[in-house]
């Protein structure tokens, strides 16, 4: 166009021939403001000291991570404790029930082929309480048949013992023997009060262990007749979306570790009571059914249980056998203990997590300090659980 034509002729994408876009100011430089040496060195001098620091002591950071991170996990421990110790009747009966669930579910499994779920937890469950309460009841036989026997055999043993003690190396003299039996009636005499009040709350424990006892039966019927839809349920309804994967895989795994370790632990209780009842038999020690029995339960105390019913076994064999018999028994300890440790341990223990025999022992004394004798059962295979849980945890992706 000519002269008078729009003003804007010329322009290209509303810019000037130049390359200024309108109504913008023209670009300046910008300068960084410069630091003085001094300033450089300065920074540079803390630096290389953080630097230094780091080199020289890195397990102290190291240490302090790892602390606040243990200062945390033993708050959050001492809390679930802390619970469970206000609900200690609660999470035995829990406990129980899971024992029962890992023994009676395969058992169960098996029955579901040939006869509805429901029929097939009820025979379970009802068939092993009639094979415990007949077990029981034979014991008692046994031991009310053999009481009168069994009461002279006592009193003799009880003289064969003071003789022995009079002889080397205790050289007990029998005034001083005379004068402990002495202070073992005043002792009974002084404090019948005290006795009788423990065996009223002795008796109220009763009432506590029969409702804790029913409490875990009536929890291990869910939990065997559908223990894995409860647990598909806490999965989808408690735990986050994006963490439910890991859990579950966790979860199952802490289950596989509970269940091998009850049902390991059950065999080996059970073939050292065979062992032991079978060689008190032969020795013709007072009481060989019950001490068998007595060996069984005390198995699934680690370490310890095994060795304290041995003991008191041999206390029996020297009052009502002698000696030579009380000697036997104490081999018998020996014998039972290596084939435990070395056979059936490394044999049966391979469906669970294995752990190291100073660990197991810290364990044990650890739950037997934090609470008594069922600490002590419930220590082990919790310390595996959570072993197992956590290589799971690491290990699994993220």
């Amino acid at each position: 166009m000519g002269k008078g034509g729009d003003p804007a002729e010329g322009r290209v994408g509303g810019r000037r021939p130049g390359g200024a876009v309108l109504g913008s100011r023209p670009g300046r430089p910008v300068r960084i403001p410069s630091t003085s040496r001094s300033q450089r060195d300065a920074a540079r001098a803390l630096v290389s000291a953080a630097t230094v620091a780091e080199r020289t002591v890195p397990w102290l950071r190291v240490a302090a991570a790892y602390a606040w991170r243990l200062i945390l996990v033993g708050v959050v421990v001492y809390g679930i404790f802390a619970i469970l110790g206000r609900f200690h009747l609660i999470a035995v009966a829990l406990f129980l029930a899971l024992v029962i669930t890992s023994v009676l579910h395969p058992v169960a499994d098996v029955l579901d082929r040939v006869m509805p779920r429901s029929l097939s937890v009820a025979v379970a469950l009802v068939g092993s309480i009639v094979l415990l309460l007949g077990l029981l009841a034979l014991v008692g036989n046994v031991v009310a048949g053999e009481t009168a026997q069994l009461a002279s055999q006592f009193r003799g043993g009880i003289h064969r013992i003071e003789l022995w003690l009079q002889n080397p190396p205790f050289r007990l003299s029998p005034g001083k023997l005379s004068d402990l039996q002495r202070q073992v009636t005043d002792y009974l005499g002084r404090h019948r009060a005290n006795l009788l009040s423990s065996a009223l709350s002795g008796l109220g424990r009763a009432i506590e262990l029969i409702t804790g006892a029913v409490l875990a039966l009536f929890s291990s019927v869910f939990f065997i007749h559908s223990g894995e839809r409860l647990w598909d349920w806490v999965s989808e309804e408690l735990l986050p979306k994006r963490a439910a994967p890991v859990w579950d895989r966790a979860g199952r795994v802490a289950w596989n570790t509970f269940a091998g370790y009850t049902r390991g632990i059950i065999i080996v209780a059970a073939t050292n009571a065979v062992l032991v009842g079978v060689a008190l038999l032969a020795l013709r020690v007072p009481l060989a059914l019950p001490l068998a029995l007595l060996e069984f339960f005390a198995a699934f105390i680690p370490l310890v249980g095994s060795p304290v019913a041995l003991a008191v076994a041999t206390v029996v064999a020297l009052a009502g056998r002698g000696p030579l018999t009380a000697a036997a028994v104490i081999v018998l300890i020996i014998v039972i203990g290596q084939i435990e440790g070395h056979v059936l341990h490394p044999l049966v223990m391979s469906w669970a997590v294995r752990l190291h025999p100073l660990v197991v022992a810290l364990s044990v004394i650890a739950g037997s300090i934090v609470a008594g004798v069922i600490g002590a059962v419930v220590a082990v295979p919790f310390v595996s659980v959570a072993w197992a849980v956590l290589r799971t945890l690491r290990t699994a992706p993220t």
